[in-house]
């Protein structure tokens, strides 16, 4: 299955205008349309020539589109997602949240055809944010997780899958619920760690002191805390169910750390972090990998 000839992205930020940008300069490049509610972020995305054409509603980009890629915020996928679904009775819709068991509950719930529906996340990303961010090696390499359920038609998952692959990602398969556990694992709680520690470090006395000190590796690590604070509170909010048995885990380790400590054993503190450098050595070497299962 070749890509789409005409794919319609709804929501210009980061991740959709730079889904627009890769496309544009994709071998046998799909004609790129675009709509934001935002009407700078349109125009700009038109300026730039991040998009062939602008249209002027969520129908519009339904009814010219063989493929129609929401990229909005989680909680607005459901909806937009049902009224393109009913604009067109041919147009594939996708989309890119980092949530994906609420956005098809959202979605049966909106009566939308799920048939032509591919629920998507791409595994990359930025804490910038803004068609201004756009970048159009983002998806180079990198995953797309594509969550197909029992009603989804093999063309529709084609048609996604080809156009990913265009942008120059891998794309893989997994449920929607596995899904969700994976990625409160690794993303939502590290989003929430960088936020707690920024947070936690400015209310302490003396905070100033504290910062201009910070060394590279706490710039490092809660690089991600510059991310959009709207945009992280809806996808923890949405995804919380599968979110919270992690946290739980996390707080016994630290738990078990802060005890090592207060005792003075060297023994488990030493192990824990021995376990812990080994774990993530294995780990980039699986994230490099093909097939990360």
């Amino acid at each position: 299955m070749t890509a789409p000839n005409r794919v319609a992205i709804v929501g210009l930020g980061l991740i959709g205008a730079s889904l627009a940008r890769a496309l544009r300069v994709a071998p046998a490049a799909p004609r790129v349309l675009g709509w934001d509610a935002d009407a700078a972020s349109l125009r700009t995305a038109v300026e730039r020539g991040y998009i062939d054409t602008a249209v002027d509603s969520v129908e519009a980009a339904a009814r010219e589109a063989d493929l129609l890629i929401v990229a909005t915020p989680v909680r607005s996928i459901a909806g937009i997602a049902a009224r393109a679904l009913a604009a067109d009775s041919k147009v594939i819709v996708s989309d890119t949240g980092s949530v994906k068991q609420a956005v098809l509950s959202g979605l049966e719930g909106e009566g939308g055809d799920l048939r032509r529906f591919v629920a998507g996340h791409p595994v990359a990303g930025s804490e910038r944010f803004g068609v201004d961010a756009a970048d159009d090696t983002l998806f180079a390499g990198r995953r797309v997780v594509l969550t197909p359920t029992e009603t989804t038609t093999e063309t529709a998952l084609a048609v996604v899958r080809a156009t990913w692959e265009a942008a120059g990602a891998r794309v893989e398969c997994m449920s929607p619920d596995h899904h969700d556990e994976v990625l409160a694992a690794t993303s939502h709680l590290p989003h929430v760690l960088a936020y707690a520690l920024v947070d936690c470090l400015a209310g302490m006395e003396g905070n100033r002191e504290l910062f201009a000190y910070a060394a590279g590796g706490f710039r490092d690590f809660t690089r991600i805390a510059s991310s959009s604070p709207e945009m992280w509170r809806d996808i923890l909010m949405e995804n919380r169910a599968a979110l919270e048995p992690t946290l739980e885990a996390f707080e016994t380790t630290l738990s078990a750390m802060r005890v090592a400590l207060r005792s003075g054993d060297e023994a488990s503190v030493l192990a824990t972090l021995q376990r812990a450098r080994t774990a993530r050595e294995r780990f980039l070497n699986l994230m490099d990998a093909p097939d990360a299962r």
